[in-house]
Order: structure tokens, then C-alpha cells, then sequence
């Protein structure tokens, strides 16, 4: 279930360099991108944020956040963050590689790790941070009506911008622009 998928995603992410960005004008964050089989699907575990959060109310997004002092690497930040916000428990995770930093419009770098975990798997969400779980099959990203590009302008210039629609929901920003380098790297792997 799942498992040619995850293999495939892991020898893709250890194949490839990884562009990693040291900007120190951003705040540092990390993510977890978790691989979750469900019901004979795998699924991206993806979380609708509170309105009790300081940055990205309501948004659609991955278990993660800013790197705390204590935190050895930037993956201690996404295992920790993914623990504190959806009970994701380190040790359950298998990590399978890192997707490119990303910069945010509000002035974080997000450096995102790739993982997966076992089914079942009970989520403890935290009630301050998280709305509301999704665990959105891979299957229902890949189709073409569950995309589209958006065109922005900032700053003078025009800038493309995915966005994914699921189940009433749309993922836009630097979730939607991780999903699609993701996605796109793992475009050849069999669900």
C-alpha cells in the first residue's frame, strides 16, 4: 500500500542536490511532508491552521515551524513541530529525504523534510495551533482539475503561483509551492 511509492520518493530525494539557502535577513522554519497509507491510498497529512496562530491564520499547511534554540538541525525543528502539532511522534517517522528551501512573503525560509509514517496512526492535534486535519491523496493532487496557476503581481513584476483545490479547501503559498516540487519530482512513481 503505498510502499513502491515511498521507495521510489526516497531514492529520487537521495539522487538528488538539494538547494538549501542560508539568508540570514529570513527567520528560519523547517517542515514535515508526511507519506501516510490510507485505505489502500497514500496520502499527504496537510493541517488547516487555527485562528489562535500568530502567522498564516486559517491556511493550509504542513506540521512545522520556526527553529527553536534547542533544535540540533533543521530536521530536530520539523520532527519537533510535527510532534507539538499533530502528535506525530519522531520516532514513528521514516525519513526519506529534503525538498529545496523555500522563502516565504512573510520572511521565513522553510527547509522541508520528506517522511512517512505507519498506518494506523492516531493524530493528537494540537487544539491551539490546528483547526482541522486533511489527509489529501496523492492520486487527487496529480489530477489536472485539482490545479491551477495563479499570476501575481508584487513589487512590479508578475510571479506565477500554484494553487491546489481539495475537498473545499485551497492550498495556495509556499504549501502549494512545496507540493509542486514534490509532485513533480515523484511524477514517474507508481501510486
Amino acid at each position: 500500500m503505498g510502499l513502491d511509492f515511498i521507495h521510489s520518493a526516497k531514492c529520487v530525494l537521495e539522487k538528488r542536490k538539494t538547494a538549501t539557502v542560508e539568508d540570514h535577513s529570513m527567520s528560519p522554519a523547517a517542515v514535515l511532508l508526511v507519506l501516510y497509507p490510507v485505505d489502500g491510498e497514500l496520502r499527504i497529512v496537510l493541517q488547516k491552521r487555527s485562528q489562535h496562530v500568530e502567522h498564516h491564520k486559517g491556511e493550509i499547511s504542513f506540521p512545522g515551524g520556526m527553529v527553536d534554540e534547542d533544535d540540533q538541525s533543521r530536521l530536530d525543528t520539523a520532527l519537533r513541530e510535527a510532534d507539538e502539532e499533530m502528535g506525530i511522534h519522531p520516532g514513528d517517522v521514516q525519513v526519506l529525504g529534503r525538498l529545496d528551501d523555500t522563502p516565504t512573503i512573510s520572511d521565513f525560509m522553510i527547509s522541508t523534510f520528506v517522511g512517512s509514517i505507519p498506518y494506523p496512526y492516531t493524530f493528537t492535534p494540537s487544539e491551539v495551533e490546528v483547526a482541522e486535519v486533511l489527509l489529501v491523496p496523492i492520486s487527487h493532487l496529480r489530477k489536472p482539475t485539482s490545479f491551477r496557476d495563479d499570476v501575481r503581481l508584487e513589487n512590479g513584476e508578475f510571479h506565477r503561483m500554484p494553487i491546489y483545490v481539495y475537498d473545499g479547501h485551497v492550498i495556495f503559498g509556499a504549501t502549494a509551492r512545496i507540493l509542486e516540487q514534490f509532485l513533480s519530482l515523484t511524477k514517474d512513481a507508481p501510486l
